[in-house]
């Protein structure tokens, strides 16, 4: 199939127009229309070849949202027509202990990624959904649930499950208090996942800038990190923190806020940290933690709980001949929350 997209031929090259070819449907394949795609930070990192393993020409985008235009013989789940989504990955062995316990992202053999990833059968590179078409395995095709809006749908398959997951993970229910770091793509997604849980919310921030965004999104309230009274009294006040900083910081701040056998989650960092001090983590029973994005039945129930409470990332929509400018807004965290490609407007970029 060919199709074409933007792609960086290297780390210092900006998004392009790049033709390409999608491999043959095989019998247990979809295929699909691109129809919007989230833009996510590690679009950006991997781009640029921050984490040091970017394979080029690489096609980003993990947060995918289209339509099925044609399956392969052995498909049952889907037909043409459908609204389907792929996120952040589009194969795994399925038959390891991980991936038989619906933990595909955990594959002992590696799950494959949506881009900058080989193809597991033909070592063909992935391409991502910067893009008009994608093929891809069924068993890594989800349903968009009816009633969710598909224009604004596409940041829940990684911001989404990336917040959601550890949520789930760590038995967050009604009368929980879960303290979110940052406010941006991956924040204001587990701020609103959190309190449709029933949670008490607060984000925490260096000022109070984000005070009333906050409160709209859902929290119940902002904690002011640099105001060491305000953190001081915030001492043992929380059951669960997400930590959705993507960039290398200190930690320590934080971990006083746990209370007993509390855990503090990082999703956001790839990389080294500040150096931690045992000291909250021992006297307190406290945890630190880290979570990928979650697996397939998982990240379909999250999407099946975004449309049943009516959650749904806050997207600012950009034309596809936009997306560098985009990135430089996102190194400057100049969006509220999360970029969305239209994809029609590829045909024109």
């Amino acid at each position: 199939m060919k199709t074409f997209g933007f792609a960086a031929q290297s780390n210092t090259t900006p998004l392009a127009p790049f033709e390409f070819e999608r491999r043959d449907l095989r019998a247990n394949d979809v295929a699909m229309e691109i129809l919007y795609c989230g833009v996510c930070h590690s679009d950006l990192h991997q781009s640029r070849n921050d984490w040091g393993f970017a394979t080029y020409p690489l096609v980003p985008g993990h947060e995918i949202v289209g339509r099925v235009t044609a399956v392969g013989s052995d498909v049952s789940r889907y037909k043409v027509g459908d609204a389907v989504a792929v996120g952040c990955m589009v194969d795994s062995c399925l038959e390891c202990d991980q991936c038989r316990k619906g933990r595909e992202q955990l594959c002992r053999k590696g799950m494959t990624q949506t881009y900058a990833d080989k193809d597991r059968i033909t070592c063909e590179p992935t391409y991502g959904g910067y893009s008009k078409h994608l093929v891809c395995r069924e068993e890594f095709v989800l349903k968009v649930p009816d009633g969710l809006d598909i224009a604004k749908a596409a940041p829940l398959l990684c911001a989404g499950i990336t917040t959601y997951s550890p949520l789930r993970t760590w038995g967050v229910e009604a009368g929980n208090r879960v303290g979110v770091v940052g406010l941006g793509g991956l924040g204001h997604m587990a701020v609103k996942l959190a309190a449709a849980m029933g949670a008490e919310v607060t984000v925490l921030s260096r000022t109070k800038d984000k005070e009333a965004d906050a409160l709209a999104l859902g929290a119940t309230r902002l904690l002011v990190s640099s105001d060491p009274e305000a953190m001081m009294a915030a001492g043992s006040s929380f059951d669960l923190i997400i930590d959705t900083v993507p960039v290398k910081h200190d930690i320590n701040p934080y971990l006083p806020l746990l209370d007993i056998d509390a855990t503090l989650v990082l999703v956001g960092q790839l990389g080294l940290l500040d150096e931690p001090s045992t000291l909250p983590l021992l006297f307190g029973r406290r945890r630190i933690a880290a979570s990928p994005i979650g697996g397939i039945a998982e990240t379909q129930e999250m999407l099946d709980f975004c449309a049943a409470k009516g959650v749904l990332p806050e997207v600012e929509m950009i034309r596809m001949d936009e997306i560098n400018h985009a990135f430089e807004r996102m190194e400057r965290a100049d969006v509220r929350y999360r970029f969305v490609i239209d994809m029609a407007t590829l045909a024109g970029a």
